[in-house]
């Protein structure tokens, strides 16, 4: 055999590998992960490991069913150690109902250590209990309070209802205030805040939204770095 017909040969050969691979399920070509590892490094006292199974369990992935119990089994091992994010989902998994019985309270308890550690989702949802009145009582002057720290750390969604209850009044109407929040968040890209300029600004002098105008501009090259 010459030299051309052996690298065909070889080319061929290749060819054939790759088309039995690709007709393997997907599954099969997925590394395998081990679950008994993990659960042994986690006992050990690795977060990172806690991390991995309680997401695994938590959306069903890399060979495990979908199950939220066991994810919150994980979760609140690494809240308890005070991972903030792990609180922040203890208090989202709470307030859902997702692999524990729905307590409101017990979320709100989570949300507030994790708020502790200055985690912005934790502040948001805060805030939105205090809107709602959901798991403790309807406080609108609490709502602002944490809704202004999560949207001073960049939680678009807190730019807006911040936003909006100052445009509401709730407790008190800043129309400035109110288009300057909703401003910010809309020049993220945020398509709710972006139709809620057009509410917001009814009634606004244009002095008053030039104002806001400003300090929102003012805001996004200040925190570029942080909203990225």
């Amino acid at each position: 055999m010459n030299a051309s017909a052996i690298k065909l040969a070889a080319l061929i050969i290749a060819a054939c590998a790759a088309l039995v691979l690709a007709m393997q399920p997907a599954a099969a070509q997925e590394k395998k992960v081990n679950i008994e590892d993990l659960k042994i490094r986690s006992h050990a006292g690795e977060r990172g490991a806690t991390r991995q199974l309680a997401e695994m369990y938590y959306v069903g992935k890399d060979g495990v069913e979908q199950d939220f119990a066991e994810a919150a089994r994980w979760y609140e091992k690494l809240a308890k150690q005070g991972d903030v994010r792990a609180q922040t989902t203890m208090g989202l998994m709470y307030s859902r109902g997702y692999g524990v019985k729905k307590d409101p309270q017990a979320a709100h308890r989570w949300w507030n250590f994790a708020a502790a550690q200055n985690d912005p989702g934790a502040q948001y949802n805060l805030g939105l209990s205090y809107a709602n009145g959901d798991g403790v009582a309807q406080d609108h002057e609490r709502a602002v309070q944490w809704y202004a720290k999560a949207a001073s750390r960049g939680h678009v969604q807190a730019q807006h209802n911040l936003g909006m209850l100052y445009h509401e009044g709730k407790p008190a109407r800043d129309p400035v205030r109110a288009y300057f929040w909703v401003k910010v968040a809309a020049l993220q890209g945020d398509d709710v805040a972006q139709d809620s300029l057009k509410i917001v600004r009814a009634g606004m002098s244009p002095a008053q939204v030039a104002e806001a105008e400003t300090q929102a501009e003012e805001w996004m090259k200040k925190n570029k770095k942080m909203i990225k």
